[in-house]
């Protein structure tokens, strides 16, 4: 055996504890329980409805990103992120997303999915924290725009950062879809009460007033 060269043998059981060491530093610990009442929806998308604007147009809300200890995140205005304050009250309906189909790379030579130049523009988080933070410091930089920049364009670029489902290419039209299509409804309260009477579901410092005799 050539000297100073190690045995073929050492270097496989180096490379193997090094993936071991991998999969330990990314092993993912369960998630509490969804609990409403405290607004806690782990690694989940939630939306609740903008008053009047959704109950014309379903699809239309407002969105946000949970940490994976259940705290929202939503872009609500310019260079400002909401932390478990959602905008429009509470969440109506929420997707909870699953963090094995995201890609969490090691290091930028060590993905997992297909679009490992791309990790280099949304950048490459190690955890659905980090994912989620990242974003958030960037957002805490733009201008809210209603139709092109706003919550749905905060979600789509964590959703980005995560790779999720193999995909770099969400934006506001695939986020509104997912949460259409696959959000569930909080209870039975967060479908009755906005459809049925959507002035039930504007805050009351945004009703106008009504003087006696008039209503």
């Amino acid at each position: 055996m050539p000297r100073g060269r190690p045995p073929i043998m050492d270097l496989k059981t180096a490379y193997d504890v090094e993936l071991s060491g991998s999969r330990i530093q990314h092993e993912l610990w369960p998630l509490d329980e969804i609990d409403p009442r405290k607004a806690k929806f782990p690694c989940c998308l939630v939306w609740t409805p903008l008053p009047v604007v959704s109950w014309l147009a379903p699809f239309i809300g407002h969105v946000g990103i949970c940490r994976e200890a259940g705290a929202i995140l939503d872009f609500s205005g310019s260079y400002f992120v909401n932390v478990e304050d959602f905008a429009f009250g509470a969440a109506a309906r929420y997707v909870q997303l699953d963090r094995e189909k995201c890609c969490f790379p090691p290091n930028l030579a060590g993905h997992k999915c297909k679009h490992g130049y791309q990790h280099e523009e949304f950048g490459t988080a190690l955890t659905w924290d980090d994912a989620l933070q990242l974003s958030m410091r960037q957002f805490e930089h733009k201008s809210y725009n209603l139709f092109t920049c706003n919550s749905y364009s905060f979600v789509a670029n964590c959703l980005n950062r995560l790779c999720y489902e193999g995909s770099m290419d969400w934006n506001m039209i695939t986020v509104a879809a997912l949460i259409l299509f696959k959000g569930q409804w909080v209870n039975s309260m967060s479908v009755g009460v906005f459809f049925q009477n959507p002035r039930l579901s504007i805050p009351d410092r945004h009703r106008p007033k009504i003087l006696p005799g008039t209503g």
